[in-house]
């Protein structure tokens, strides 16, 4: 192995004369920050450790992933500094590579992949482990296109399903309501008192046949994958007339229903029937799961880039071990349930450039936020010194 100018400056130091040092202070400087430009330059985070797994070094992108102070670390366990790694279990033995997967869930929610490898001084058979360097490479993008991808695919193979049960509960439905009309007619030429009651109850029919008949027409509009038609619209009134819809389920449960609208939330670039759809699936599965009653809770709010729907139920909530699995097709954490409501929401969320998080205590209901884009603006001023990075400049440019 050739010796780099540092070991051969250490087996000189006694014959360098003292004017000569300067200059070779000079260029160690030169190369260590030649070699800092380059480690917080590039998008994949460094951190090197010693023997005792304190940090030595880490450049810019780790300090990012993990919302450190680079210069408050330093000497610190890195165990520490990264709450919930255990270092011990990752080090390997000598120059064995470890590689792994985190999620990281501050300063932001990331997917992050990583390499331990054992860092080994000395030559020949004086080898000998001296440290780790963990390299980590943000993998959430990726990760989110792939799981696009075969969500997408999933959905185009129910698409036809979908659309052929919703035909044949249709054509039934159709019949109903033509039979209705026919009944009504006939009640018409009754006597007064034959007609007690006999309306009212046809009456009943023939709204809760035109009820599903929409729900099939929504449903239809959301399952098939066609882009959404956008119009300024006022996100507020969705979800009012939404629960306005929904009002004979709520009625048939002892459930509270509270609203927090912000009073200036502006217009949204929305597909209204489509997001009315994503509406309908959530606050069902809500009362769905307060069959004894409870407290259901809608609140809007707004940044400035984004608006912000928050759903919280006080249901019987989603165990831990099922929560990772809600969106998938079929999969279901209610008896009888279809399993596709929430695929259905998550697709029209990222239709409309938006996000849907789900969180739950089993026994303490579920939270669901629904975070979408505001298009009120057209430029953002950036903080003074703080320029976007490659990877910046993607993300708000899609």
């Amino acid at each position: 192995m050739t010796k780099g100018f540092l070991e051969k400056l250490i087996e000189r130091i006694k014959r360098v004369q003292p004017g000569d040092m300067q200059s070779y202070l000079v260029d160690l400087a030169r190369e260590k920050g030649f070699l800092e430009t380059i480690f917080n330059a590039i998008l994949e985070g460094v951190i090197v450790t010693d023997l005792g797994g304190r940090i030595i070094y880490l450049n810019r992108a780790a300090c990012e992933f993990f919302g450190l102070d680079g210069a408050h670390c330093m000497g610190n366990p890195l165990g520490e500094a990264v709450r919930g790694l255990d270092w011990t279990a990752l080090q390997g033995a000598g120059n064995q590579v470890v590689n792994r997967e985190m999620e990281v869930f501050y300063p932001e929610n990331r997917l992050l992949n990583f390499y331990v490898v054992g860092l080994m001084g000395g030559e020949g058979e004086h080898r000998e482990l001296e440290g780790h360097a963990i390299i980590l490479r943000d993998v959430t993008q990726t990760r989110r296109t792939t799981e696009e991808t075969i969500e997408s695919e999933r959905l185009s193979a129910l698409t036809l399903l979908a659309a052929g049960v919703a035909h044949e509960i249709g054509n039934p439905l159709n019949s109903l309501g033509i039979h209705l009309q026919l009944i009504e007619r006939k009640i018409k030429k009754l006597p007064a008192k034959a007609k007690v009651g006999l309306e009212e109850s046809v009456g009943v029919a023939s709204r809760e046949v035109a009820r599903l008949d929409a729900i099939i027409t929504q449903f239809l509009r959301a399952v098939r994958p066609h882009p959404p038609v956008m119009r300024p619209e006022n996100l507020n009134k969705i979800i009012e007339e939404s629960l306005e819809f929904l009002a004979p389920e709520i009625a048939d449960r002892d459930i509270l229903v509270e609203t927090e609208m912000e009073p200036n939330l502006p217009l949204l670039s929305l597909d209204r029937d489509q997001i009315k759809q994503a509406f309908y699936n959530i606050f069902r599965n809500s009362f769905q799961a307060m069959p004894g009653g409870g407290f259901f809770r809608v609140q809007t709010r707004c940044d400035e880039t984004h608006a912000f729907v928050t759903i919280t139920d006080t249901g019987g909530g989603i165990p831990e071990d099922k929560i990772g699995r809600i969106f998938e097709p079929y999969y279901s954490t209610k008896p009888g349930g279809s399993g596709l409501g929430l695929m259905i929401v998550q697709r029209i969320a990222r239709a409309h450039g938006g996000e849907l998080a789900i969180h739950s205590t089993e026994g303490h209901g579920v939270t669901v936020t629904l975070r979408l884009q505001r298009f009120d603006r057209s430029v953002r001023l950036l903080e003074e010194g703080k320029p976007m990075n490659a990877k910046q400049l993607m993300e708000n440019n899609p």
